[in-house]
């Protein structure tokens, strides 16, 4: 039977106690459990809820605001961004470990895909750069980028500039080919 369970909404309070030591007259209390962005109340399944919709479903930040206000929830644009950004500063050192594997080995691969992006009053032209490790082709000694790291078989960079600064970038970052740029 398959069946569906509509989203749950869940406030998590947690209390702490103090314990006050008669004999060593101190007061101590557990420490606070640890958040995805410091100081604020998004735990993490509704931040991988919010960046699963803004970059797997492409929903829009305004449009997340509505549906969540429909169920009770007031969450602005500005906050979603906010929590967007800081979970993008939490999940760096995990984007820079994916690139170094990426760019570690001896060949890679270059797309340049372009993406309508939303500007003031009207629509620009994104370049999406996704470089992906595969020796196989090449009869390399290593697997494709994702079998011995999970998940870690491309890297994707965002430009909105025509020019080369960008794939020259990551070519130098790479070291492999320095009369191209």
């Amino acid at each position: 039977m398959l069946e569906l369970i509509p989203r749950q909404w869940n406030v998590i309070q947690h209390v702490r106690e103090k314990f006050s030591f008669r004999v060593c007259e101190t007061i101590t209390k557990p420490p606070a459990p640890s958040h995805p962005i410091a100081r604020e109340r998004a735990g993490r399944g509704l931040l991988a809820h919010i960046l699963f919709s803004k970059y797997g479903l492409h929903l829009p930040l305004n449009r997340q605001s509505a549906a969540y206000a429909r169920k009770g929830i007031d969450l602005d644009a500005a906050k979603l961004a906010d929590w967007i950004g800081a979970t993008a500063a939490t999940l760096m050192p995990l984007i820079e470990a994916i690139r170094a594997h990426v760019f570690a080995v001896e060949r890679i691969h270059a797309d340049d895909t372009t993406v309508p992006v939303l500007a003031t009053g009207k629509t620009r032209t994104g370049r999406l750069w996704t470089y992906v490790r595969d020796d196989r082709p090449f009869a390399g000694p290593g697997p494709a980028g994702g079998a011995d790291l999970p998940c870690a078989s491309d890297t994707s960079i965002v430009s909105t500039d025509i020019s080369k600064s960008e794939p020259c970038g990551s070519i130098r970052l790479f070291g492999a080919v320095r009369n191209l740029c």
